[in-house]
Parts: structure tokens; sequence; C-alpha cells
């Protein structure tokens, strides 16, 4: 296939890599095995750049480029397989054997190299998130025993979908593509594959995003009582306590977890008597009475609003990138909440009173609401629409299985941990453990105020990314580009906002937003389409059995059991 101008001979002369002291010196004919040879054991790779055809044709006057003889036959050439197929994935591209050295960047290897230690951290510190606040109030939900058996099982059953998605891409063809798992979806079950996949991971996203709105809230409204606190205490009196019959330091009973207490015996540790924190919050306050910041200043009226304010500007930006600088405050924030813990169950002691007489101290083994630990375990343990691009830069790709394993254990451990230790430990009646441990927690206590503090600000700088990614994934799938316009981010943030808000406002519980957003999604990107690509791929390749399609089946089933169970325990929770 010469062209005029230039010989075959001429041509098989040039050289792979002329520049560069970085470069590596491949044969003029280099065969796949030699190369990667090669490439493994350098320092760098390559990357082909694009060839302007219209260059070739232009005068040296008008400043553009001028190309040796040499380089226009080459390039002659090149057009000369594209209009043999025009197509973008065509196997008559020109081969990288031929192609100018100029056209060839040398560029030393991806940091994404990255060990099995790393693999292990990033899926860890991905799946850590608000979950760990409810668990202990999701494992009082399902019974003592019953729960952390739930622990365990749901662990492993989100650990073999998980691993399931990670597989998936084996034996697609993508061209140089970087595949996502609703590439994988589209490739095995169509467009409605794909859109089911992108559906439920934005639910996932939307999730995510209202328990944030509805915790900075929370924190922002302690935070900012805290320091009024400090600053005022020092006129506030104390007005006269009823029905006060025991002060606890640190930890009380909220006013609505009282109504969870029966009748049978009277309870005799009630609400602490307020501290100057809690009066010029307005607890216990009538309305007619609330001072001018007690009517400004309310958690779930007013501080949502002034939310807007902080987060709105930061949701805005094109790119999130500032944003990934705080990345490692998630990692300080678990393992502050894991010391937080330990310290407070180390003051308390253990308290577990399995004996069904003593009704408002009892401790019961199973419950019937387990669905609401199995949602919010759900949401927990969900890493499915992001495994596999944590794993795509493993040095070892061998090892992700065992990697993901490891992971998913430390997480279990993490979640029990908590779960178990807060609720063993907790002095008060275990109907009293709010869906967020921290509000158990007076204003006043210095270790949940930094607690309160730390997160809130860590939820500021992920918030954005949150945003982001949903806009990512939903205007590359709505419009086919991720930034259509100005207009069109404005209004897909403002919609966000807007559906975050009235959660805040009227629907403040997170333990609630978290089971049912875990369980939707889980219906889906846990159970349903990690078992049918998987089901589908033994089935084209010839390996499907019964076994297997009854075992996958089962396991799509227990997935719709665990949304559907989610509305028979919403009064009882």
């Amino acid at each position: 296939m010469d062209t005029p101008g230039t010989s075959a001979e001429e041509d098989d002369r040039s050289p792979l890599f002329t520049q560069g002291n970085n470069a590596t010196q491949l044969p003029r004919n280099p065969t796949q095995d030699s190369v990667k040879k090669k490439l493994q054991k350098s320092e760098s790779f390559t990357v082909r750049k694009p060839v302007h055809y219209h260059s070739i044709n232009t005068s040296p006057n008008d400043g553009s480029t001028q190309y040796d003889d040499r380089t226009v036959a080459a390039i002659n050439r090149y057009k000369y397989y594209a209009r043999l197929d025009p197509q973008s994935n065509s196997s008559l591209l020109m081969p990288d054997h031929v192609v100018p050295s100029q056209f060839f960047l040398i560029m030393s290897k991806p940091e994404g190299e990255q060990s099995s230690i790393t693999t292990i951290f990033a899926l860890w510190n991905t799946m850590m998130g608000t979950s760990l606040l409810s668990m202990p109030w999701a494992l009082g939900q399902a019974g003592f025993t019953f729960g952390i058996l739930w622990l365990v099982v749901m662990a492993g059953l989100t650990l073999y979908t998980s691993y399931r998605v990670m597989h998936s891409v084996e034996g697609i063809e993508s061209s140089g593509d970087v595949l996502e798992f609703s590439d994988v979806c589209k490739y095995y079950l169509g467009r409605w594959g794909e859109v089911s996949s992108v559906i439920f991971s934005l639910s996932a996203l939307l999730g995510a995003m209202i328990v944030y709105w509805v915790l900075m809230s929370n924190f922002l409204y302690n935070t900012v009582t805290f320091i009024y606190a400090q600053i005022n205490a020092a006129n506030t009196t104390y007005p006269a306590v009823i029905n006060a019959t025991s002060h606890m330091s640190d930890v009380y009973c909220p006013s609505p977890a009282m109504e969870k207490l029966g009748p049978a015996q009277p309870y005799n540790i009630t609400t602490e008597i307020p501290s100057m924190f809690d009066i010029l919050a307005g607890k216990g306050v009538s309305d007619d009475q609330k001072t001018t910041f007690q009517k400004v200043w309310d958690k779930t009226t007013t501080v949502p609003l002034f939310l807007i304010i902080i987060v709105v500007p930061l949701i805005n930006f094109k790119s999130p990138t500032f944003f990934t600088k705080f990345n490692a405050l998630g990692t300080f924030s678990v393992a502050y909440l894991v010391v937080f813990v330990t310290v407070k169950a180390a003051r308390w002691g253990f308290h577990l009173d399995f004996n069904s007489q003593h009704y408002n101290t009892y401790v019961p083994e199973i419950r019937s609401l387990f669905p609401n630990l199995t949602g919010t375990l759900a949401l927990a343990y969900f890493i499915h629409n992001c495994v596999l691009s944590i794993v795509r830069n493993q040095k070892y790709p061998q090892n992700n299985g065992r990697d993901l394993t490891i992971a998913y254990v430390c997480v279990m451990i993490t979640y029990t941990f908590v779960g178990v230790i807060f609720y063993s430990s907790f002095p008060l009646s275990k109907k009293c453990i709010e869906d967020n441990l921290l509000d158990n927690f007076r204003h006043d206590d210095i270790m949940s105020f930094v607690a309160r503090l730390c997160l809130l600000f860590q939820m500021v700088t992920v918030f954005p990314m949150i945003s982001y990614i949903f806009r990512l994934q939903f205007m590359h799938t709505v419009f086919g580009t991720v930034y259509p316009s100005f207009k069109h981010v404005a209004v897909l943030n403002l919609l966000l906002v807007g559906v975050c808000l009235l959660f805040a406002i009227f629907l403040p519980r997170i333990g609630t937003i978290i089971r049912f957003s875990g369980a939707f999604c889980g219906v889906a990107y846990v159970f349903a389409l990690p078992s049918l690509v998987y089901v589908l791929s033994l089935w084209r390749s010839g390996k499907l059995t019964w076994l297997i399609l009854i075992a996958h089946g089962f396991l799509i089933l227990l997935g719709l059991a665990n949304f559907i169970g989610q509305f028979f325990t919403m009064n009882a929770s």
C-alpha cells in the first residue's frame, strides 16, 4: 500500500521512538508480546496523538507546521487506510509501528499502579459513611443477636454481588474504552438495562445527598448553639425543672423517644436536667417564651434554609477537584467516631438486660423490625456502582477478589463494633437510642461537639462531589454531555436542593431515609442486575445450570422482599 513520493523501504526504516531519554526502543515491527514486555520494564508508556490531515496541504507561510516528505507520506498512508474503512473502530487504522515518532507522546506510567493495601483502604473508606451513625439504632430494630447475624449475612450477600460486578467486564470487547457496570448492563440487557442501572445508581446518590443535608443541618444547628451558649452562658439562669429524677452527665433520652417506653412500670431515668446549652436552644420552652435566637435558629424550620448559603455556591462549581483534597477527613471522622464510642462505652460500662419482665430495660434478641436493619445495610455495604473504578488500577488484578473480601470484612467489623459497643453500653433504655447516635448526647458534651464539627466540615466538602457525580451521570445519560450549559446545571441543582430541603424540614429521620434508599437501590443494583448479568453471561457461554439459575433467582427475590419489608415497619419503628 505505497503512496506516491515514498517507498516501502524508506518508510520501514522509520523508528518508532526517536526522542526522549526515557523512550523505549522497540523493533520496527514489534509483536504484541514484545511491546508488553518492553513497556512493563520501562518507566513510561506511549499515547498516540491525533493526525490532522488538512495540515499537510497548507502553505508554511500561514504559520502551520511544515512536515518533511516522510511524514507527509505517512499521513497520506493514514488517509488511505481511513478511506478503506472510515469507521472509528476500524481494524484498518494505521498501525503504530508505521506512525512517525512525532505522533507519539512519551509519558510516565500512571499513578494508578496501586497496591493491595491501597485498594483495600479505598474500598473500606468508600463504604464507610453516614450509616455508621445509625448502626446502633438499626441493630436494636432487629434485636441484639438477630442484628449481629444480619450484619454478617448482608456483608456476605453484598460481597458476592459486588464480586460479580467486578468480574462482569470480562469477555467484553471495549475497543480501549473504560467500561462501567452500566456499559455491562447495556451489553447484556440492552438499553433498558443501562437506563435501569443509571436510575438506581442515581437513587443511591440522591439518598446520600438527602441524608447529608439532614445531618449537615443537625450538626450546624448544634455547633452554632454550642458556640452561642459558650458566649451567653454567664447571663443564663436555670428555670425550674419538672419530672427530672436523675442527671446524666453526657447522655439523655430525647423527649420523642420517651413515648416508646411502655406503661408496664415507671421509667426511673427520665430526661436529664437541662443544661444552659439546652435552655439557650429553647429546649422545653413554649413558642411564646422563645427568644429571638431560639426562633431564628431552629433545627428543622430555619437551619436547613441557612445551609443553602453555604452549600449552593459549592455545588455549582464545574469541577469538584478542589474538594478531593479533603478526602482524608472521611477517614479521620470514622476513626474519631470509633474512639468516641469506645471512650463512652468505657465510661458507661455494659448494660444488657435479657430478662423480658423488665419492660423498659429489656434487650430483645430477635425483633420483627429487622427489615429496618437490612435496608440500612443495603446502603451501608453498597459499593457496586464504583467498585470497577476502584479496582481498575490494581497492580495485581488477580488479587482483586481477595482484596474485596478483606475490605468487606473490615467494613463489617467496623459497623459491628460501633453498633454492638454503643448499643450494649448505652446506660438508658435501648428504646431511647436515636437513628443518629450523636442525638443522644447533650449540646455541651465536648467530645460530641468535636464529632459534629468534624463531620460538618467533612460533609460540606463531600456533598459537592456527590452532587457532581449525580450531575455527571444524569447529564451524560439525558443530554450526552456532562455539562450542557450553566442553565441546565443550575436547574438540576435547584431541584436537588429542593428535594433535600423537603426531607430536612418534614422528615429529618436519617434512619428512615437510609433504609428506604438502600432497599430501593438494592433491589436492582445490589441483587437483580449483578445476578441477571452473571446468569446471561453463563447462558451465552453455555455454562448455565439450573442450580445457578435458582440460586440467583432467590437473590433477586431477597432484594425485592427487603424493599417491600420497609413498608411494613414504617409505624412500628
